[in-house]
């Protein structure tokens, strides 16, 4: 094995074992589970530093010849839709905004794949001079981070005042047509005073809202289960200044349970990762910016794809590393489990 920089897992060399995989080209795991959702992180660097998420001082660079290039990304993306049976792309960083290519990855993955979603997750700051252009390139939708709305508790959380720039980046992303647009907040002591403030302003701004529960993958690994906010505390918040009606879920596999706010039509979503795992229906393969298979946001094990890539090998070849990576798969994050232990990457550098 070999051990990467920045902190990360070792990653496994060979080939994963296939022992039991049923003869099938998706990316089917043992506990009966089909990927069809993927996410690319495309870089590792970011422009705010979230204490959820990132260091003060931000990752370690991946030095650029240790990224996937746009040709290796798009080539990546197409044989995972053609030959593994992935339905929606998103891309995510760090900050893909960080990514000058970016606008040409996603032309390079439209041009092949004209009928497949394509999806970003930003924190949206400087999205307001580049959606016009993603769109263009044929960006479909868009998720922005964005946990408050308050300034100082915005500057305080992500250690930057950037928030006119990510309000104005959500509007401009509306107006270029990369909707439904999605808010994604993270469930914080913080922040949640202010919860109900988020739901009128993404209410108002036409913006689907998604509450997250914390989970374990700060880089300063305060993360405890006592101190965190639950599902159950964010509905009584929110029920003090909403109606809310519970929607449930229209695809299984999907992350967040939805209320409907004051009758409707808005609704409001909440994806607990912690106290409601839905790892039994998770549909998701993850692919790391400097090139890793990783099969679950929780697990250490990593396949090194970018250097399938670069030695040589097949399509053919990699869809079998993919599949033996995904087969592989184990049943869930096992947060609630007595000897948990968080993944060795920060959720910066697994891409969200």
């Amino acid at each position: 094995m070999t051990v990467v920089a920045m902190g990360m897992p070792a990653v496994r060399a060979g080939r994963p074992s296939l022992d039991g995989r049923p003869d099938t080209p998706y990316l089917v795991d043992r506990f009966g589970r089909t990927a069809r959702d993927l996410r690319v992180s495309i870089t590792e660097k970011c422009s705010l530093r979230c204490t959820y998420c990132m260091p003060e001082e931000g990752l370690p660079a991946i030095p650029a010849d240790e990224l996937l290039s746009a040709d290796e990304i798009v080539r990546l993306v197409v044989l995972a839709v053609r030959e593994l049976g992935v339905h929606e792309v998103r891309f995510t960083g760090g900050e893909p905004l960080m990514r000058r290519d970016l606008e040409r990855i996603i032309a390079g993955c439209r041009a092949a794949l004209p009928d497949t979603p394509l999806a970003m997750t930003s924190n949206g700051v400087g999205l307001q001079h580049r959606a016009r252009k993603l769109a263009e390139a044929g960006l479909n939708r868009i998720n922005v981070s964005l946990d408050t709305v308050d300034r100082d508790g915005f500057a305080k959380l992500t250690r930057r005042d950037r928030l006119d720039s990510v309000l104005s980046g959500i509007r401009a992303a509306r107006e270029a047509g990369l909707t439904p647009i999605k808010v994604n907040a993270v469930l914080m002591r913080e922040t949640l005073g202010g919860a109900a403030d988020l739901l009128q302003w993404c209410i108002d701004e036409q913006a689907e809202l998604r509450f997250i529960e914390e989970m374990p993958l700060d880089a300063d690994h305060e993360w405890a289960r006592a101190n965190m906010i639950t599902a159950e505390e964010l509905l009584d918040v929110l029920g003090k200044r909403f109606t809310l009606t519970e929607v449930g879920r229209d695809d299984p596999a999907a992350p967040a349970e939805q209320w409907q706010v004051d009758g409707g039509p808005a609704t409001v979503g909440i994806i607990a990762s912690v106290t409601r795992s839905f790892c039994s229906d998770c549909d998701r393969t993850r692919l790391t910016a400097d090139g890793r298979i990783r099969s679950c946001l929780f697990s250490d094990q990593e396949y090194d794809i970018r250097a399938a890539l670069r030695s040589g090998a097949s399509d053919d070849e990699i869809a079998t590393l993919w599949r033996g990576a995904m087969w592989n798969k184990w049943a869930g994050h096992g947060i609630d489990a007595a000897g948990f232990v968080p993944p060795t990457r920060t959720m910066g550098a697994i891409g969200g």
